[in-house]
């Protein structure tokens, strides 16, 4: 359905297939490397990989189009408190608009929010716009308490907040169309992958796989053999000669997989060795799967540390989900009240029976409730399932069907746009659903649950979630898992918010629902 599946990190079992990015160090003294640590390859020239001619234009382009979205929030919204608030004097509109983005730009740039290595792929390049906004309305803020400017209220919780609504879908839609480049083979970043077969195999599979996040392996050094392929790739030597091959071979990254070579020392020795070649070294953990804003990096007693925290499930942050689910459900319930009725009078003219479905599911912590949702289906639907049982299409314990001979005429439209779905907004009213979460799961499942699967229950199930935006039904069982753990794992505000942005576009293709 949508190209842009999140990649998961969360599941145990497949620790050595993740990949996080870690920043090499550049300021390693001479006076370290003569204690008896010296790289155990002598130095040679250097091929400093070319920054792309297309890397400096995108990052221009997001720069300018920050820019733009703030510059034309600032003036519209400007003009419009001129007028709303009787400022007739430009020159009151004039400092406090330059002052505006003044202060964005430099609050962008203090949050690092124009990082090449974060622009393009996943939702830490939102989080940091967001976090630079919020510095920059914080700024504003402050400002004009110190100064007792009253005027300076409107541009604080007006112009800020549409700099917000602005700046962001235009980030989206600069995305996008690099996606669409790199879909397309072009915009790609060479990669030398070392490590075994098995995993480097399994990289090269997943950067085919997603070809949005811009990673295109061109060579390969294994412990093994020094020449041959994998995967179409060529072996160009071993992983003793990394640091020489990364070095004449002008690679934008060394991804360095899983092998019973890489020992601490080894790894160091190659982070030296590759100093001044401006290549980022890409290290996978190899105990667990986990990423986002719960894997943390410091340096304890002369060692680096991957700090990993416990996953947050109360707290501020999911006091503010839980108010936020209610506002946007409340307003969208508002909003659709004329579609809503549409629908119900459609089904009640299509067939007989309820308009709604009620259904038991299981929430939070393995708690019941009834979810509601369109009928969808003939009114026996339930007492015919077990006759298309042999013929199930589903992906694990769940039943599915392409052709489901149970679905009503006006239902496979329904479910085509997920407009079945609308209904549970009102269990998100009475707090029992999330708008994001995990799929919420029938009974039936849950008896089947692995003590891995049932931590998909630690949060509330969500009407939207990566699962629905990355394939819905399409996917494997396995990989539905894996995308509910990584978001029970790895939630973030940042990360609902790609959630239900992505959801729109899935809904209007209407891929993998049946």
């Amino acid at each position: 359905m949508v190209s842009e599946q999140v990649p998961y990190t969360g599941v145990r079992r497949h620790s050595r297939l993740a990949f996080d990015r870690i920043p090499r160090s550049r300021g390693v003294s001479r006076r370290r490397l003569s204690t008896g640590h010296r790289p155990a390859e002598p130095p040679t020239p250097s091929v400093t990989p070319p920054v792309a001619p297309w890397e400096r234009r995108y990052r221009r382009a997001v720069i300018a189009s920050d820019l733009l979205a703030t510059a034309t929030a600032v003036v519209v919204m400007g003009i419009f408190l001129g007028g709303r608030f009787g400022m007739i004097d430009h020159t009151r509109r004039l400092v406090p608009a330059v002052g505006t983005v003044v202060v964005v730009f430099g609050a962008l740039g203090a949050c690092r929010a124009w990082r090449s290595n974060v622009l393009g792929q996943g939702a830490e390049e939102f989080r940091r716009l967001g976090r630079g906004l919020l510095a920059a309305t914080l700024v504003l803020a402050l400002v004009a308490l110190a100064s007792g400017d009253t005027d300076g209220r409107p541009w604080v919780f007006i112009v800020m907040p549409s700099v917000a609504i602005v700046t962001m879908p235009m980030r989206y839609l600069l995305r996008r169309g690099l996606h669409y480049y790199r879909r397309d083979g072009r915009c790609l970043l060479p990669v030398l992958a070392a490590g075994s077969v098995e995993t480097v195999r399994d990289l090269i599979d997943r950067t085919r796989r997603a070809p949005h996040l811009g990673w295109r392996v061109e060579a390969i050094c294994t412990s093994g053999a020094d020449t041959g392929e994998v995967s179409g790739v060529p072996v160009i030597g071993r992983l003793d000669a990394l640091a020489a091959h990364v070095r004449n071979g002008g690679y934008s990254i060394v991804a360095v997989t899983p092998d019973q070579y890489w020992s601490p020392v080894r790894l160091r020795q190659l982070a030296w060795n590759l100093e001044g070649s401006d290549t980022e070294m890409v290290v996978a953990p190899v105990l667990m799967e986990v990423a986002g804003p719960r894997v943390h990096v410091s340096g304890v007693l002369g060692m680096p540390l991957l700090r990993v925290t416990a996953p947050v499930f109360t707290g501020a942050r999911r006091v503010v989900k839980g108010i936020l689910d209610r506002v946007a459900a409340a307003a969208l319930v508002t909003l659709l009240v004329p579609l809503l009725a549409a629908v119900a009078v459609g089904i009640k003219l299509d067939s007989r029976g309820p308009v709604l479905y009620r259904q038991r599911r299981i929430g939070k912590n393995g708690q019941p409730f009834t979810m509601i949702k369109f009928r969808t289906m003939v009114c026996d639907a339930d007492a015919r399932r077990h006759e298309l049982l042999t013929v199930n299409q589903g992906a694990g314990p769940l039943f599915k069907l392409r052709r489901d001979p149970r679905i009503t005429r006006i239902g496979g439209w329904l479910r085509r746009y997920s407009v079945d779905e609308l209904p549970q907004l009102v269990n998100v009213l009475f707090g029992t659903m999330s708008l994001v979460g995990p799929r919420p799961p029938l009974p039936e499942e849950c008896q089947t649950y692995e003590p891995e699967t049932r931590r998909r229950l630690l949060v509330k199930p969500g009407l939207t979630g990566l699962w629905q935006v990355s394939g819905r039904s399409d996917l494997p069982w396995d990989e539905a898992v894996r995308l509910d753990l990584r978001y029970v794992e790895d939630w973030s505000l940042a990360l609902d918010a790609m959630i239900l942005w992505k959801t729109v576009r899935a809904v209007f293709l209407g891929n993998g629902a049946y």
